[in-house]
């Protein structure tokens, strides 16, 4: 499926039209079975839209397949415009916010060098320390949102860590 914004001519409503393909767009455009759905115009057509957001830059580019919907002999399509340039980076972030963000990495390494890594085990072990069956020691690990409501929920002071940390074994 594909969208298209469009528009009419005479009064500028715009609207979405979900077609198969382009080349369905195309030919039921030549057909002029597109109408706008506030005055009934049949003076249609695609309207300015943002851009596509591209894909991730890990996965492989999806080639497309030609169009064969159209009728046989037609004359090929057109070729479409130009896909235009991705949007300007973002403005730097001022050197302030720079130097707060190295601090709090920093902060968070340091503090992590001083506590375990116990996993997926971390509600278990945080709720052992605070019951008292266990030593009370510095400890980090993973937690399902439900598990980490639990522990709040029974007092057990804890916090997210700000920067995200990989587990040890699925380290480089």
């Amino acid at each position: 499926m594909i969208v298209f914004d469009l528009q009419c001519t005479p009064e500028g409503h715009r609207f979405e039209g979900w077609f198969g393909s382009s080349g369905d767009y195309a030919d039921q455009q030549a057909r002029g079975l597109l109408a706008c759905p506030v005055c009934g115009s049949a003076a249609v057509g695609k309207a300015v839209m943002a851009p596509a957001v591209g894909r991730k830059g890990n996965q492989a580019p999806v080639r497309a397949e030609p169009d064969k919907s159209g009728p046989e002999g037609a004359a090929p399509a057109a070729p479409s415009a130009p896909t235009p340039a991705a949007p300007p980076a973002p403005p730097p972030l001022p050197p302030e916010a720079v130097a707060m963000l190295k601090a709090v990495v920093q902060a968070q390494a340091e503090a992590l060098k001083r506590s375990t890594w116990v996993g997926d085990t971390f509600a278990d072990e945080a709720r052992a320390m605070h019951y008292g069956d266990k030593e009370v020691a510095p400890i980090h690990g993973q937690a399902t949102p439900g598990e980490a409501r639990d522990l709040l929920d029974e007092g057990i002071e804890i916090a997210p860590l700000l920067v995200p940390v990989v587990p040890p074994e699925q380290a480089n």
